[in-house]
């Protein structure tokens, strides 16, 4: 690695980026591009074609492994987040090029969301709320009280440990699971971490989802492990709409194996018109927005920024940020 002479090019594949990720830029006198309003993986390419990239702060944008072969200046890709589903790790690692991400920076706006839509869902807030405003006194009598209950998590990071709090709180029992966990008392008191998903599903009368999204996670929760959840369970999903089968996660809610679910990510996003997801009345929907609170959004700009002007100054950010740590070696 040698550190950038000249004033970089940052390239952010959103049209805007939070003051606190623009302010350092700029204090560094880089120059930053914005991808235009609308503008997806094409337009990505196209920019990195034309420009003299140093770096890319990626948002949600596919940055494929053309974008990035398009672009012979490229030196670092920094996620603005931890999921670095839309970005071709391998691509960027052929080429040598560290691929980080902000860690914590969202997760507590993520865990309030998780919580959110905990509570709408075991509540039918939302639905309520719909009969309400078309004139209707419908006063639901099946919501599901929450202490007492089992709370399984799956995947136990920054996002899991601080639903887990909460949840103890409220008198819930909690279990997880995360390989990179051993059975046993977990990292936050009173959280028992088990041996595997099997062995968590049937614990779990609302199970909660905090893993990334790649090939050992796709379709993770099929219709074989729905199968395994307490029949009535409540399923919450703020990681990725993928990890899901999502076919299989709809029969259940029609069906009633599933009493209901809160989801702020699904396996299309936008979600198309006239999805059988937003035809259902126990289901909670919002916009993959989990991390997207000002103070979420300020958090990962300044780290996004951090992390790549750390790799272009010659000062690299922690190693444990670089999602292909080998590059660094």
């Amino acid at each position: 690695m040698t550190a950038t002479t000249h004033p970089p090019t940052v390239f952010v594949t959103a049209p805007r980026l939070a003051p606190a990720g623009l302010q350092r830029l700029q204090a560094a006198h880089c120059r930053v591009l914005y991808l235009q309003e609308g503008g997806g993986e094409a337009e990505v390419a196209a920019v990195l074609a034309r420009e003299s990239v140093d770096a890319v702060i990626s948002r949600t944008a596919t940055l494929s492994a053309a974008a990035i072969a398009a672009c012979p200046t490229l030196k670092v890709i920094s996620k603005h987040g931890v999921g670095v589903s839309n970005i071709d790790v391998a691509a960027a690692s052929q080429r040598g090029i560290p691929v980080y991400v902000t860690p914590g920076a969202n997760a507590q706006s993520v865990a309030e969301m998780t919580l959110g839509l905990m509570f709408a869902a075991a509540r039918r807030i939302a639905w309520m709320d719909a009969e309400l405003r078309a004139g209707r006194w419908s006063r639901a009598q099946d919501g599901l009280e929450l202490s007492g209950r089992t709370l399984g998590l799956l995947g136990f990071g920054q996002v899991g440990q601080r639903v887990a709090r909460v949840a103890l709180a409220l008198g819930m029992q909690v279990v997880a699971f995360d390989p990179a966990c051993a059975p046993g008392p977990g990292t936050v008191a009173g959280v028992r971490m088990l041996g595997s998903v099997d062995e968590l599903l049937p614990l779990s009368d609302v199970l909660s989802l905090h893993v990334p999204l790649n090939a050992r996670t796709r379709h993770l929760l099929d219709a074989g492990r729905i199968a395994q959840l307490p029949r009535g369970a409540l399923l919450v999903n703020t990681a990725r709409g993928e990890v899901v089968d999502e076919a299989a996660l709809i029969d259940a809610l029609r069906s009633g194996r599933l009493a209901a679910a809160g989801l702020d990510t699904m396996a299309e996003e936008p979600l198309p018109a006239g999805h059988a997801l937003a035809a259902l009345d126990n289901v909670v929907l919002t916009p993959h927005v989990g991390g997207s609170t000002p103070a979420a959004l300020a958090a990962m700009a300044d780290m996004a920024a951090a992390n790549v002007l750390g790799w272009l100054q010659g000062s690299p950010a922690d190693p444990s940020h670089c999602v292909n740590p080998e590059v660094l070696r």
